[in-house]
């Protein structure tokens, strides 16, 4: 695992070295790079070394790689005429055949009949590119768990798992490739087409047990399909209903579950994650911080997540704590559970909607956080993750629990009262699994404000005597100093 780049000439000149400079402003700590043209794949150890590379070619795919499971490999493959770089898991991981390998196996001898039955029928988390005889075809999973980005201007179209990469090329437009789509990019820029896409659908008629049965069937399965290769896999854990399911049911699988938790210091959510991990009986190791960690570590968040939006950078400090510690702890897994708010309504804005008497804008306003969920969340947590070698795999976010959610009638995800817990159904999945009611009921909080993170932001922000939008502006005009001033990153 680690990045992917791809880079096509309008002008048909030579883009190998191009190539290069994108892996290289990746910024990330790999074991070994790969370029490729149509015909050529170039592997190396350095950047250094690969650089020396004498491949020439209008376009180009490339990679920095770094294992994560012991039978993975170097995701660049030679297709008909074409190679292709894949960056993702597709499931059930399969120890014989590399998921790149799985892939050019699918794609068959016509990449771009191909890739969108691909993207269609493989379940997974995954970006890909090929590059062809003056095309790339390249195309996204339907939820977008894995970043993918695009930009192009009159001499370059390219792609690449972070926006630094573009930016670095000139690029400095880039946005997030539309998840579940493939795209056949050439001299006139991009053209795409939908694979598949998660739709919005009427909620149908379902009793609280079929739903909770149905739910507790897919999280189970997406669960072990997770863990089925590991020995031993983080969990994310704030001692809440969503992370306490996951570690719940990945012990279930048979994972070694170490239970990951980060936090300010003298915050109440410390003792609630160690009540938690002593009732489901599993290890619990904890990261405490302070004013000063948050200072050291905004710049370095923002260069990671690559935008300056204070309610990010605020998420995204914890998360990289977390992933931190994982890291320190030589595990490269974690389990989170990012999308459980937005499937099964967690927010107090849906219930604040639905309590107005407007259930159809409480729908609307789900389905929209459902499709935006990759913008709004998952590349920040993904790219916090690889930059310090750890995958990040999201029980919760797949296309089967994302029809699933959209098929719930309201009710079962929340009341329309003032004290509604809300994620009903979910809750239901936690008491049939015997988890204990402090748990159960734990109402939903959010990870910023529980571990005391923007408190701290806005305290640092306050003696600078500047908003936290302002502040983190400031910082990132400092983080990325070393660029001309890139769009496409503004909240």
């Amino acid at each position: 695992m680690g990045g992917l780049v791809a880079v096509l000439s309008k002008i048909g000149e030579n883009v190998t070295q191009t190539a290069i400079e994108m892996i290289d402003a990746l910024e990330l700590d790999s074991e070994a790079f790969g370029i490729a043209s149509v015909n050529t794949i170039k592997t190396e150890a350095s950047l250094e070394a690969l650089k020396k590379s004498d491949v020439e070619s209008s376009t180009a795919v490339g990679c920095a790689f770094s294992r994560i499971l012991h039978d993975d490999k170097l995701g660049l493959m030679q297709l008909p005429n074409a190679t292709m770089v894949f960056d993702g898991r597709t499931y059930p991981v399969d120890a014989k055949e590399s998921e790149a390998e799985a892939a050019a196996k699918a794609l068959g001898q016509n990449p771009e009949k191909w890739a969108a039955t691909f993207v269609r029928n493989a379940e997974g988390d995954f970006a890909f590119a090929i590059a062809r005889p003056e095309t790339i075809v390249a195309g996204r999973d339907p939820v977008g768990v894995r970043p993918l980005y695009y930009a192009e201007n009159r001499d370059f179209a390219a792609l690449a798992s972070e926006r630094k990469p573009l930016w670095h090329i000139g690029l400095n437009e880039a946005l997030s490739f539309p998840p579940g789509t493939v795209s056949l990019v050439g001299r006139y820029g991009f053209k795409f087409t939908v694979a598949r896409r998660i739709t919005y659908s009427e909620p149908k008629q379902v009793t609280m047990q079929t739903a909770t049965q149905k739910l507790h069937k897919i999280l189970e399965q997406s669960i072990k399909k997770r863990t089925a290769s590991l020995n031993e896999v983080a969990v994310a854990f704030s001692g809440g209903l969503d992370s306490s399911i996951i570690a719940c049911l990945a012990k279930k699988a048979g994972a070694n579950v170490l239970l990951i938790h980060v936090s300010m210091e003298n915050e109440p959510e410390v003792e609630c994650a160690k009540q938690a991990a002593g009732a489901l009986k599993l290890p619990l190791y904890s990261s405490l911080h302070d004013e000063h960690d948050v200072q050291k570590t905004i710049l370095k968040v923002i260069r990671v997540i690559e935008e300056p939006d204070p309610v990010k950078v605020s998420i995204g400090i914890p998360v990289y704590w977390a992933a931190e510690k994982t890291a320190g702890m030589d595990c490269r897994v974690m389990l989170a559970g990012q999308g459980a708010d937005e499937f099964f309504g967690g927010y107090r804005r849906y219930l604040d909607d639905y309590l107005r008497g407007s259930k159809e804008r409480t729908l609307s306003a789900i389905f929209n956080d459902i499709v935006g969920i990759h913008e709004a969340n998952l590349e920040r947590d993904f790219k916090i993750c690889n930059h310090f070698g750890v995958e990040l795999r999201l029980p919760f976010v797949t296309y089967a629990m994302a029809r699933l959610a959209l098929s719930l009638p309201l009710e079962l995800k929340m009341e329309p009262r003032d004290n509604s817990l809300r994620k009903l159904v979910l809750r239901r999945v936690a008491k049939n699994l015997g988890l204990p009611h402090f748990i159960i009921n734990k109402p939903k909080s959010a990870i910023q404000y529980t571990t005391g993170v923007n408190n701290a932001i806005k305290r640092i922000a306050q003696r600078e005597r500047i908003s936290m939008t302002e502040y983190c502006r400031k910082m990132f005009s400092a983080a990325f100093s070393d660029f001309q001033e890139p769009r496409g990153s503004r909240p």
